[in-house]
């Protein structure tokens, strides 16, 4: 019930975002991020009408979707956390969309990858837009140099942009990295973007955001 409750609180703030950004709520995807959570609680969301889940860690997400049989009863699996470079062969092909590319090696090996496997790879380029040294991503200006060169990797698909603004107390002191990571997307011809989590979905959404990445807000505090 609460996983529920919950998403029932969540989609009314998306259409009200949405509404106040005169956007269509279609428009944006909410990703269920299922990191530390258990198979039975991913079995709860879905039964609930979750059908996109992100993981932050290859082996946790092979381990709870694949392993279980799972994987076949959602619509998408995406990548969310970190991909090192020996975890790529994993990665390709099982997640959907990999959404933390942050550098020409990492795009190559994945490359490398999907030609092995004759496919092509979803993927985002993430952006360090708060230029914290503690976070994933490539700079603001590393993200104009590496668009083009992805472009030209024939088995990748660069669908968009994501980042994870600095933590804050209030969620409006988010609004200025979100609208700098829509700004940038539609300078380099990108208009798909990852951002906004439990705490500031609602100015991603205004700021542009077609996926959301939700965690607490859906399955509560991890023990």
């Amino acid at each position: 019930m609460q996983i529920l409750e919950s998403l029932n609180v969540i989609s009314g703030k998306i259409q009200g975002a949405a509404r106040r950004a005169g956007r269509n709520p279609k428009e944006i995807t909410l990703l269920a991020a299922s990191k530390g959570m258990g198979l039975d609680k991913v079995k709860e969301a879905a039964a609930c009408g979750l059908e996109v889940f992100g993981e932050n860690r290859v082996q946790e997400g092979i381990a709870k979707f694949l392993d279980s049989g799972f994987v076949k009863k959602v619509k998408a699996l995406h990548l969310i956390g970190p991909l090192q470079t020996n975890k790529v062969k994993k990665a390709v092909g099982f997640f959907d969309l990999i959404h933390s590319v942050d550098s020409l090696r990492l795009a190559e090996k994945i490359e490398q990858e999907a030609v092995r496997n004759a496919i092509r790879q979803s993927i985002l380029i993430e952006v360090n837009i708060s230029g914290e040294a503690n976070k994933h991503g490539v700079s603001l200006k590393e993200a104009r140099k590496l668009v083009p060169a992805v472009r030209k990797l024939t088995h990748l698909s660069l669908l968009g942009l994501m980042t994870i603004p600095p933590k804050v107390s209030d969620p409006e002191q988010t609004r200025s990295y979100f609208s700098s990571l829509r700004n940038l997307g539609h300078k380099l011809d990108l208009y798909q973007f990852s951002m906004g989590m439990s705490s500031d979905f609602e100015v991603a959404i205004e700021e542009g955001a077609t996926w959301i990445r939700i965690g607490r807000g859906i399955f509560g505090e991890t023990s």
